[in-house]
């Protein structure tokens, strides 16, 4: 009934005009059916050549369905080639019952029926890739971890800390829950165009339980990716984020620079993690999709020096946006993404 409901909606939704309709692929397909491991952009561009056309490929409206749980594995996705668009069409789907025909006669064969739930829900983009910045990466602001709680210390003195080991910090508040991320200031994030500080980039160290409040609380760490230092910071833990969002290109014209890419390195390629310099006081939004540019070269010609035309080359899907700069992931690409390469509305 759920899924016939959200069907209905999909279908009376007005179309969301865009100013070109997505072009079919030659070797498009009729139909697909979906098998885990599938996503949202993957199945999109299995027939079209604009993946991130995303409200005319479904045909929905984007502005009311963010987040699209209503595809599962065993969903038999048909193309409508007159109208350029996909949708859940029949076939039968894993659990259902099966049936048998013999003249008019209609023979049902029960079969364990799986129920659908969100968990099942294939995701708008690999998961796995951007699991880790969901909830452990943050852009802070210079002094928002300076009044943050602070680790002082263990009873053996030691400096380092890591998982198990039983610490105690000063400034944990019990109305923020037993729950706890540590962290200390990482790079600055400076827009290379303005030259304003965006922010920092917190390096997340760790997990922590607090086992005791008071004025010195005793905290266990339950989990270290790094070591833990006296005078590290502590964060409350993140609720959960939504990890699946409707891909879209942002409604006018925004232009950003890549300020960053995760691991400290100059040069990425396909499903690498960058920042941008652009965030949520410029227009960025979760699940914008930005195309990447390189500046055009320079050449000599007849001695005088020509500017090539900036060349684009890939595209970046954006998923956690903070208030001066973002997150994406690097969804295709045939160049390696460098250092202040331009993304811009496709």
């Amino acid at each position: 009934m759920q899924r016939f409901i959200i069907s209905l909606i999909c279908c009376l939704l007005p179309a969301f005009t865009l100013a070109a309709t997505p072009e079919i692929r030659d070797s498009a397909p009729d139909s697909h059916i979906v098998v885990k491991g599938d996503t949202l952009w993957d199945i999109s561009a299995k027939f079209f050549k604009d993946p991130w056309k995303w409200p005319q490929i479904w045909g929905m409206n984007k502005d009311t369905i963010k987040d699209p749980h209503w595809i599962y594995p065993g969903d038999v996705i048909i193309l409508d080639r007159a109208a350029g668009t996909l949708r859940i069409g029949g076939g039968e789907k894993a659990g259902s019952p099966s049936t048998a025909s013999s003249g008019n006669v209609v023979k049902l064969s029960p079969r364990l029926r799986a129920q659908d739930s969100e968990h099942n829900a294939i995701p708008s983009i690999p998961f796995k890739d951007i699991a880790p910045f969901l909830s452990n990466v943050r852009v802070i602001e210079k002094n928002e971890l300076a009044g943050a709680p602070a680790l002082v210390g263990t009873n053996e003195q030691r400096v380092l800390m890591g998982m198990g080991d039983i610490a105690y910090a000063r400034g944990m508040s019990e109305v923020k829950g037993s729950q706890w991320q540590i962290y200390r200031p990482g790079k600055e994030l400076l827009d290379p165009d303005s030259k304003e500080v965006l922010g920092y980039e917190a390096t997340y160290l760790g997990e922590a339980e607090v086992e005791k409040f008071a004025d010195l609380s005793t905290i266990k760490i339950t989990k270290s990716v790094q070591e833990i230092n006296k005078g590290d910071r502590l964060i409350p833990a993140s609720g959960e984020i939504a990890s699946n969002y409707v891909p879209h290109t942002p409604e006018g014209k925004l232009s950003a620079r890549v300020i960053s890419i995760y691991g400290g390195v100059s040069q990425a390629g396909q499903n690498a993690i960058i920042t941008l310099n652009k965030g949520s006081r410029d227009g960025m939004e979760n699940g914008h999709v930005l195309a990447l540019y390189r500046k055009g070269e320079k050449v000599k010609e007849n001695g005088k020096d020509l500017s090539l035309p900036d060349m684009r080359y890939g595209l970046l899907f954006v998923f956690r946006t903070f208030d001066k700069a973002a997150y994406a992931l690097v969804m295709q690409t045939r160049l390696p993404v460098e250092l202040l390469d331009s993304a811009l509305t496709p």
